[in-house]
């Protein structure tokens, strides 16, 4: 799985022109599932994301992580995150899971990072076409990959 981290003090995303997903400040996390992804992805992840200090203390320091500072999760699934570029100028996208295997990783993922946060997370709508703005604090955009954990 490949998260992209985007601190933000606003995000939200749309679909059809109605907002489905909108939060304050947190993380806006664009999530991509590979076919090799598992269980064992899922609990770094969601542990990693939970636990990176990458807030504002009050000295201006990033020092406190999403659960110090009671922060929200909209997640948007992006399977483009998984772009193969090495040959041509159209992208293959043969690595990202097909959706039997995605959703259920998704859903998985969703309900493992709620439990931990102890709220519920902002969501998209996984395979649909997606309008999604943010404000992104700091700027702050971080990257994790849990097949790349060192």
């Amino acid at each position: 799985m490949i998260t992209v981290l985007q601190r933000t003090s606003e995000a939200s995303v749309q679909i059809n022109n109605h907002t489905v997903g909108q939060i304050g400040l947190g993380l806006m996390i664009l999530i991509g599932i590979e076919e090799a992804d598992n269980q064992e992805d899922i609990d770094w992840l969601v542990r990693k994301i939970s636990n990176l200090r990458i807030f504002n203390d009050e000295n201006g320091v990033m020092n406190l992580s999403l659960l110090d500072v009671d922060g929200d999760v909209l997640l948007i699934s992006q399977f483009t995150l998984h772009a193969s570029t090495k040959k041509g100028n159209r992208p293959s996208y043969i690595k990202a899971a097909k959706p039997e295997t995605a959703v259920p990783l998704y859903e998985r993922f969703i309900e493992q990072l709620e439990g931990v946060l102890n709220k519920t997370i902002q969501t998209g709508e996984f395979g649909a076409d997606m309008k999604v703005a943010l404000v992104n604090d700091g700027p702050v955009t971080i990257t994790l990959d849990s097949k790349n954990k060192q």
